[in-house]
């Protein structure tokens, strides 16, 4: 029996009691699991066994008997996650393909409701912090691997992820490690132990290389825009513009000839036959989106729509655009809800930034909305081209971003508090001074 399963499944069934007493375990081995995915690592039992489940169910057991407040934050974009799920039922219900549909919707489902479980258990810093350190070091893990095989390989052979998961071909492990990369610095920046901030920024070092190793065109575009924003948003910004200004040019010189000429055909997509049947989908999914409100479902890139509504019928692809399959399975309504997220998600990291940027308590939640700020930037840009509409760290960066969002307001509460007690010399009643949003 293979050590590698016994050792994973072992880790976590010895979690299982932990999780029972404390559900914030459950999220952070959840994630380990969801991300890392050492079970797919493994060659036997343990590749097939269903340990994220056991996790997850063990996780909402304890949450329902554990003792302690259970807030649900109704916030913009958590009302929007719910509106969009429950739009999607809809359209999975008048879906083209139901047979195809409702394994998706099921999977989708289970995404959203543990993303609103981490939502409620995860309300304090300390385990923000943790949950932080987890989803990082997890795809980082990727990052590492795929860095010094791409380097050990002279670039010569693209960057993959782990078979069966969400992030198994190189355009989406290359989207992963793009919106990794500003978890990795917010790490980097908020540790004190110089070694592990070394250890760091070569971990990020390593993932540009695996990133420019997949060879995808989409994390190309998408690792620029971010290398530009993470110097905007970054404290000690001279110090990574140094980095990114000696890094960036040795590793793009260092890629062989075959990555210059692939990388190359962006300017010249009309000769690309791959980019021209991305644009054939797109244009499947426009025109079946404006003939039926509720568009086809999920899973409606089958043949039969291609038939119908694409421009070249026989030109069949998948959506490659998290935009243009959202379009594609739930319409311009779906479509307007999915990109209202991500708007009411931006927003709030720009009011995170602007109400802790002076308060001394909260420098970490300015690096932390900073960083997700531009993880959600290198989603945006990376994901016009690849079709990855359902990635669950995503919505757990949203989840995230409302959960610094919540403990900034509350801790700006206590600091107006703090300053009016302090300053009055009569008793006075208790009131705190909200800050607009």
């Amino acid at each position: 029996m293979p050590i590698r399963d016994i050792l994973v499944v072992s880790i976590v069934f010895i979690c299982i009691p932990f999780i029972l007493k404390r559900p914030e375990v459950g999220v952070w081995v959840w994630s380990w699991l969801g991300y890392m995915n050492p079970h797919k690592l493994s060659w036997e039992f343990a590749h097939t066994f269903p340990l994220a489940q056991i996790v997850a169910l063990t996780t909402i057991s304890s949450l329902l008997v554990s003792k302690g407040s259970k807030r649900i934050l109704w916030t913009r974009e958590i009302i929007l996650i719910f509106l969009f799920f429950i739009w999607a039922t809809i359209t999975t219900i008048f879906s083209l393909y139901p047979e195809l549909a409702w394994p998706e919707w099921s999977k989708v489902g289970k995404i959203f409701l543990m993303s609103f479980v981490s939502m409620i258990i995860i309300q304090n810093r300390r385990n923000l912090q943790i949950w932080i350190w987890v989803i990082a070091l997890s795809l980082g893990f990727y990052g590492f691997k795929g860095g010094l095989f791409t380097l050990a390989t002279g670039g010569g052979y693209a960057v993959y992820g782990p078979r069966g998961t969400f992030i198994g071909g190189n355009n989406e492990i290359g989207l992963a490690l793009i919106m990794i990369i500003p978890f990795l610095r917010y790490c980097q920046i908020n540790t004190d132990n110089v070694w592990l901030q070394r250890i760091i920024i070569v971990g990020m070092l390593l993932c540009f290389i695996a990133v420019l190793g997949t060879q995808s065109r989409g994390a190309f575009l998408g690792v620029t825009a971010i290398s530009l924003f993470l110097i905007k948003n970054s404290r000690h910004k001279w110090t990574f513009l140094i980095f990114i200004l000696l890094a960036l040019p040795i590793i793009y010189f260092y890629m062989p000839e075959s990555w210059h000429e692939r990388i190359s055909t962006i300017k010249s997509y009309e000769d690309d036959r791959s980019a021209m049947g991305r644009i054939n989908a797109w244009m499947m999914a426009f025109n079946l989106a404006s003939e039926r409100l509720l568009g086809g479902g999920f899973n409606c890139f089958q043949p039969a729509s291609f038939a119908l509504y694409a421009p070249n019928p026989s030109d069949i692809h998948d959506a490659h655009s998290i935009y243009f399959e959202v379009l594609g399975e739930h319409g311009f309504i779906g479509l307007a809800i999915f990109l209202s997220i991500g708007i009411c998600a931006w927003r709030s990291c720009v009011w995170v930034m602007k109400y802790s940027k002076k308060a001394d308590n909260l420098k970490w939640a300015y690096d932390l909305a900073a960083m997700l700020q531009v993880s959600l930037l290198g989603y945006a840009v990376s994901g016009a081209f690849l079709g990855l509409a359902y990635f669950d760290l995503y919505y757990n960066l949203v989840i995230l971003i409302v959960l610094v969002k919540m403990i900034t307001k509350d801790t700006l509460e206590e600091n107006a508090s703090t300053v009016i007690d302090s300053t009055s010399s009569a008793p006075v009643r208790s009131f705190v001074v909200k800050p607009r949003t």
